[in-house]
């Protein structure tokens, strides 16, 4: 008996779909608590105001001797100035005495400078003797080699602004300010459910028709990278009650992405299900690959329905789920990086479509490495891709293009 086929009536164009999800993504509200050690990369959900001087105490900004600055006033190496060294302050400790006049006393790089001195005149500058006396060869002024208390933030000053990622530097401002922990917005749990009788759990045996889930993994991959958490879901079979089931399991996190499902056949039930208990905002992008791909709302949650050959799933999980993905956990756009190079072989496109055509960079050309829909070597083998428009039918053989780098 012939399959009877749904074919996909209707396309929109990738634009479209791109500003009908842009206008569906709300950012994640939520927040919690993290320590230092797990804030990077997170979004921070609170101002940081400085509640001390940082740092708190006037500081040695060089190994050498804290003085008060007129005991050096006219001090060469021909005509050194001669002090008397009354102790030692190393980091963490404070000195014991007040520096008086014609005094000094020895002091790391880091250490609070003394009472009484006001200068710190750098080692170099001086020899000091095993009896106390310290010969200083240059003069210094007030305040020379010193880090002054709140040199580097305020009390009071706002340090960083909700919105912004956690980075290195950003945290390390946290420390600064002896925070233990801080308020950042939760990163977005993603359901990801593959769909299919012929799907099989990698390491196990294939048995005859089937074949191994691959697009579990690399959605995986691309959540993790752009600011989700992952949350896989067992596979479902192409029945309704199975997938009705894996659906309510979904509804637990916070954005759905089926994979298989969205394309023709009598048996791609997923779209049925979802239209039937939510809204269906598009199916069919006008791009190659990756045509039947589907976007809505299911249960008060968005859902995107990708296809479920490899390479099609992979490209619009780079091109439409990571964008609205960075969108919801509040993150910045993510920052492409492009090589504009020629093209070494001649490509010709789908009209009509917009396509992504994947690309290695080999002796500073782009070389075509699309192979299939179905074939994830199209991607894993390729360094980025170039777009191509969809009124254009073809590009030349050294015309130069823009690879955007995976």
């Amino acid at each position: 008996m012939a399959t009877k086929m749904r074919p996909i009536r209707s396309t929109i164009s990738l634009d479209e779909a791109k500003a009908l999800i842009d206008a569906a993504i709300r950012p994640i509200e939520g927040t919690e608590r993290v320590s230092l050690a797990g804030a990077n990369g997170r979004v921070l959900a609170e101002n940081v105001i400085a509640a001390a001087d940082v740092p708190p105490f006037t500081r040695a900004a060089m190994d050498g001797y804290a003085v008060r600055a007129q005991d050096t006033t006219g001090a060469t190496r021909e005509q050194p100035r001669a002090l008397t060294r009354v102790g030692t302050v190393f980091t963490g400790q404070v000195a014991d005495r007040v520096v008086g006049p014609g005094e000094c006393i020895e002091i790391a790089t880091g250490a609070p400078l003394p009472d009484g001195a006001d200068s710190v005149v750098i080692v170099e500058e001086t020899d000091g003797e095993a009896s106390g006396n310290v010969r200083v060869f240059s003069a210094v002024t007030p305040g020379q080699n010193l880090g002054p208390r709140g040199a580097d933030i305020k009390q009071g000053q706002h340090v960083l602004r909700a919105g912004v990622q956690l980075m290195p530097s950003r945290i390390g401002a946290l420390g600064a300010l002896g925070r233990g922990d801080v308020k950042v917005y939760v990163q977005p749990r993603v359901a990801i459910l593959s769909t299919g009788n012929e799907l099989v759990e990698p390491g196990q045996p294939l048995g005859p028709g089937q074949i191994y889930d691959i697009n579990r993994f690399t959605l995986a991959a691309v959540v993790a990278n752009h600011g989700g958490v992952p949350v896989t879901h067992r596979t479902a079979v192409d029945t309704l009650d199975d997938l009705s089931r894996a659906i309510d399991d979904c509804l637990q996190d916070d954005l759905l992405v089926f994979s298989g499902g969205s394309s023709v056949g009598e048996r791609d039930l997923v779209l049925d299900v979802l239209a039937t208990r939510g809204e269906l905002i598009f199916h069919g992008v006008a791009v190659k690959p990756g045509k039947p791909t589907a976007f809505g709302r299911v249960g008060g949650k968005l859902f995107f329905g990708m296809p479920g050959y490899p390479t099609s799933c992979l490209s619009n999980a780079y091109i439409l789920l990571a964008p609205a993905l960075r969108r919801f956990a509040r993150l910045p756009q993510y920052a492409i990086r492009t090589m504009t190079l020629p093209l070494s072989h001649r490509i010709s496109s789908a009209p009509g479509r917009h396509q992504i055509y994947t690309v290695r960079i080999a002796d500073g050309a782009a070389v075509p490495a699309f192979k299939a829909s179905g074939d994830i070597t199209s991607m894993s083998q390729a360094d980025g891709y170039i777009e191509i428009a969809s009124g254009t039918d073809t590009v030349e053989a050294g015309e130069m293009v823009e690879v955007k780098l995976f």
